[in-house]
């Protein structure tokens, strides 16, 4: 019997609200260079915390993973929305972490469907990163609780990494991939899903580009559109080649690990708030992230029965 019809529906709405509020509203922001009047921890430290929590609540075991990493610089020169410049040498470094939650394959262990969502929000200005990447990052969280009672064949991997900050925490998600000598079934990144411009917005459109840029994982991206179909999940599904591996999916094709995708809202991204201070999440379109969240765990569910 095909389990995913089931799985799906566990996607819960008010999980979902609940998470993207904590983490882009009471959570001003999720940086290393950011502490909140009165706490203790920086803002990312936080959210590292609360992540933690949801899924120890069920059953996974989390391993952190301590990775050096700087702020990038606010330069307002350059145009929006990339004003950013890398850090000089001397600027402050920092701990960030890679959180794992892992379930064991029962048939085929040394094989691994990897989903990873980056969980920092820009290091350089005061943006609640709701859409990039606390949706990316609530999707990956229900797709976990959705998973906790399944039996997979192949090992599952969620992670939260850091795109934020410099280097980017997914290029050692890979390089130990690589070191340990782990087959990778798929890499899946969830980033920034249900953004899209102010026009398909008004439309009430909700639409998924599955990005790749090699032929493994066209077949992948190929894969999403069709399952999209199969479950009747109701979103527009479309593909983008992209010309050079990049964000974290391309840190798995820069190791040596072809099969790696991207989820995202829009592709070129859309969102009129891409790093600004309007990516709020009121803004959010809930029903959209669930969707998304729906389509990347049946391409889980798909990728470990095949």
């Amino acid at each position: 019997m095909d389990p995913v019809p089931t799985l799906i529906q566990q996607i819960d709405p008010q999980l979902l609200h609940d998470h993207l509020f904590y983490l882009a509203s009471t959570l001003p922001r999720r940086t290393l260079n950011h502490t909140r009047p009165n706490q203790a921890d920086c803002t990312l430290y936080e959210a590292d915390a609360y992540i933690i929590s949801q899924l120890e609540t069920h059953g996974y075991t989390v391993e952190k993973e301590a990775v050096p990493v700087q702020a990038f610089r606010l330069d307002p020169t350059r145009p929006m929305p990339h004003q950013f410049a890398r850090p000089e040498a001397d600027d402050p470094w920092y701990t960030a972490y890679n959180l794992y939650a892992k379930k064991t394959g029962t048939r085929y262990p040394n094989e691994h469907i990897v989903i990873i969502s980056h969980k920092d929000s820009q290091s350089w200005t005061p943006s609640p990163g709701a859409y990039d990447n606390a949706a990316g990052t609530i999707a990956n969280m229900e797709m976990a609780r959705a998973l906790a009672s399944y039996e997979p064949q192949r090992s599952i991997w969620f992670v939260y990494c850091n795109e934020e900050h410099v280097p980017w925490t997914s290029e050692v998600v890979a390089k130990n991939m690589v070191d340990k000598g782990l087959v990778l079934t798929a890499a899946l990144n969830v980033d920034s899903v249900g953004g899209k411009s102010a026009a398909v917005v008004a439309a009430g459109r909700q639409t998924n580009v599955t990005r790749y840029t090699t032929p493994e994982g066209r077949a992948l991206a190929e894969r999403m559109v069709e399952l999209n179909a199969r479950y009747e999940i109701g979103m527009e599904c479309g593909i983008f080649e992209s010309e050079r591996p990049n964000d974290d999916d391309g840190s798995f094709i820069k190791a040596g690990l072809p099969a790696a995708v991207l989820n995202i809202g829009s592709y070129p991204y859309e969102d009129p708030n891409y790093h600004a201070l309007g990516d709020t999440p009121d803004k959010v379109d809930i029903d959209h992230v669930r969707r998304s969240a729906q389509l990347s765990l049946a391409f889980v569910v798909e990728m470990d029965r095949q």
